[in-house]
């Protein structure tokens, strides 16, 4: 059981959602939607986004309440739903897309400081590389010494960085210029003609890096001190991070052409508030960004962990992760997370576009675990499982595990096959770790389906190195 001393409240839990939400992604949105598409193409986007992602909230809200316990998080719905190896898939994608987004939180805050000091370069030179190295272990060492001091940290740091991000907002409202709005709407000028379907496109798998996060309060939901408070923290998150990230894509657009929104270094929103306001503005946000982007890699840090570590507990990872320290932090799962880590922060070195291939990577191994959510959703509403209580809510439940479901799959398809491949090369070896799970239990390793699953998994490992091999895959 788990203390009172230790359980985290309302405030607490929706302070992890949005701490987990604002991260990197915010700070990124007007050079890439800018690069991508105008205003009209922008909101189209996120409505698309926002629906779609507000659809999984409420699945996430409504699983919660309903299956109170499976309090593992969103690798747990995958394994009641749909068996061992694709709930072991759901972990391991969640687990190892969280860890590339700790990449790309480097990657942006070297890209900062290179804004200031060449030698860091846009986040993958070897100066860039050895002090987000020297970053990553000296979290590694205070996560170690508690999971609740840390998470009161988060807390401070979450109020903290929000601040420089509404001030932006602000000053972009007090100097809202309707004509060159008006101009950029359509698309602008000096940019490349693309239908609008692939403007929209363009977005999208930036669109789901910045909502990654909405599950923090779930994931975390064995420390909630009521079980209702997971699913209201997700809604309160969701909401408040949404309104901010879509004024952020759209105020830009009000003050300068479109063509030299896209032309921004990251992170483009201090790039902004240098044009509007000067010099000042660079330094202001970059600092925000700063403070933004250690809180959020010290959120998923604890996320990281938590998803290893209750994987092991419930026999779906090697039992060595399931270890904890004096001070209750799962010392194992910590110390792979921050190896893996390691290990992607050296491989920027050899990215075109480093940041960008992060975010897109992340998005891409993320959605596999949260289309198992929402399938599992439509699942339970169908049979009407747990619906014995409220059985007025199952239509609504259905509905919106069904649009879920629909929006994951189109996020797959839209985002390619490139990153489809990508992905797989994650897949198939980390099911080593699955392997040696089920050998440590003397338990069968597959079901028929679940062995079609792993040599899909396998051939598309295959195709994908080939294709990194041949360079018809460029990172």
């Amino acid at each position: 059981m788990t203390s009172t001393a230790q359980k985290l409240s309302l405030v607490s839990l929706s302070a992890l959602v949005v701490g987990s939400m604002v991260g990197a992604g915010i700070f990124s949105l007007p050079r890439t939607f800018g690069a991508a598409t105008g205003p009209f193409g922008a909101i189209i986007a996120w409505c698309v986004a926002g629906g779609g992602m507000y659809a999984l909230a409420r699945v996430f809200q409504a699983l919660a309440e309903r299956k109170p316990d499976l309090d593992a998080g969103v690798y747990a719905y995958a394994k009641a739903g749909f068996g061992n190896y694709p709930g072991f898939l759901s972990a391991f994608g969640y687990w190892i897309g969280s860890c590339i987004g700790n990449v790309s939180y480097w990657v942006l805050i070297k890209s900062t400081l290179g804004a200031f000091f060449p030698v860091f370069g846009d986040g993958n030179t070897v100066v860039a590389i050895a002090v987000a190295s020297v970053g990553i272990w000296l979290f590694h060492f205070m996560i170690l010494r508690g999971i609740q001091q840390a998470a009161g940290v988060n807390t401070i740091v979450t109020i903290a960085k929000i601040v420089p991000i509404i001030v932006f907002i602000l000053i972009l409202i007090f100097t809202f210029e309707l004509s060159q709005f008006q101009e950029n709407f359509w698309g602008g000028t000096g940019m490349p003609e693309t239908s609008l379907v692939e403007q929209v496109r363009a977005t999208m798998l930036v669109t789901v890096f910045v909502f990654l996060g909405i599950e923090g309060a779930s994931v975390y939901s064995r420390y909630a001190e009521r079980r209702s408070d997971v699913g209201r923290a997700t809604i309160l998150g969701f909401t408040g991070v949404t309104g901010l990230m879509v004024l952020v894509t759209l105020l830009p657009f009000a003050g300068l052409p479109r063509a030299e929104i896209a032309g921004m270094r990251q992170p483009s929103m201090a790039s902004v508030l240098e044009a509007v306001v000067g010099p000042w503005g660079s330094v202001f946000v970059s600092l925000g960004l700063l403070i933004s982007v250690l809180g959020a890699y010290l959120a998923w840090q604890l996320i990281c962990a938590e998803v290893l570590f209750t994987a092991a507990k419930t026999d779906d990872m090697p039992r060595v992760f399931a270890q904890e320290n004096a001070n209750r932090v799962p010392v194992a799962a910590l110390w792979l997370t921050n190896i893996i880590v390691q290990l992607f922060v050296i491989s920027t070195y050899w990215s075109q576009d480093a940041f960008a291939l992060m975010i897109n990577l992340t998005s891409s191994m993320s959605l596999i675990p949260y289309l198992l959510v929402a399938a599992f959703a439509v699942l339970i509403a169908r049979r009407g499982e747990s619906y014995e209580v409220r059985p007025k809510e199952r239509r609504r439940d259905l509905v919106m595990a069904g649009i879920a479901t629909a929006y994951t799959l189109f996020m797959i398809i839209a985002g390619g096959l490139k990153f489809v491949l990508l992905s797989a090369i994650l897949y198939a070896p980390g099911t080593i770790l699955y392997i040696w799970a089920r050998r440590e239990r003397g338990e069968k390793l597959f079901t028929p389906v679940e062995l079609v699953i792993f040599v899909a998994a396998v051939a598309g490992c295959i195709f994908g190195i080939y294709g990194l091999a041949s360079g018809s895959i460029v990172i």
